[in-house]
């Protein structure tokens, strides 16, 4: 399926979701993490989908403690290495080695670097909310806390973790798979929306004050939230 130049549905472009001018990949990062989520090495997000899924089911559902399963993995790879390295010498098996990317320094440091900058990112991105003179958007914003607060009490915290995993692991790639007919459903339900709050705007909204701080400090979270794309994303 073609990615580029946005949708098209019954002859009419759809603008792509958020947005974006990137194909999905690209957005992502174009990079091995992309490759990962997008299924562009199936083996590997396999991997990654089937032990969160087993982390899951041992933790959550058969209930095992995480220090009793921890010890009973480093007891049976001990013992592993243990026969295989005696072994070694008599079957003319080479040496079991740990993999150099599993204590590689740069691909730590590469992890920590991606997250602080999404943390950065949605901070900023929170405080210029907070801040804005958009009462709109803040009010959406706080509505999808709310409803995300509610939906983190029915579930435990692996369980939600589970379930941000499996979201990363398909949704993206389902997305990309169709993107025509999904940009095309937010499309219409964004328009739709967009109606809904200009007529509870100009009904409700355009009457509650607002003071001359809130447009100081939305122009200063606004230049933060800017500056850092600028520096972070380009």
């Amino acid at each position: 399926m073609a990615m580029g130049g946005g949708s098209h549905l019954n002859g009419h472009r759809a603008p792509r979701l958020f947005g974006r001018e990137r194909p999905v990949h690209a957005a992502l990062g174009g990079r091995e993490a992309a490759d990962i989520i997008l299924w562009r090495r199936p083996k590997v997000s396999a991997s990654i989908l089937g032990a969160a899924t087993a982390a899951w089911g041992l933790f959550e559902v058969a209930e095992y403690h995480f220090l009793t399963l921890a010890c009973y993995a480093a007891m049976i790879t001990m013992l592993t290495f243990f026969i295989w390295t005696n072994a070694s010498a008599f079957l003319n098996l080479p040496v079991p080695r740990i993999p150099e990317t599993i204590l590689s320094e740069r691909t730590a440091k590469q992890v920590i670097l991606a997250l602080h900058r999404r943390l950065t990112w949605f901070v900023h991105r929170l405080y210029a909310i907070a801040c804005g003179e958009d009462i709109k958007k803040f009010i959406m914003t706080v509505v999808s806390l709310y409803i995300a607060s509610v939906v983190a009490t029915c579930f435990s915290s692996l369980t939600l973790l589970y379930l941000v995993v499996l979201c990363t692991m398909t949704v993206p790639a389902l997305y990309e798979r169709y993107e025509h007919e999904v940009d095309h459903l937010v499309a219409t339900g964004a328009r739709d929306v967009r109606t809904h709050f200009a007529k509870m705007d100009s009904g409700v909204l355009r009457k509650i004050p607002r003071g001359k701080g809130a447009t100081t400090a939305h122009g200063a979270a606004a230049n933060n939230v800017h500056g850092w794309h600028r520096s972070h994303v380009n």
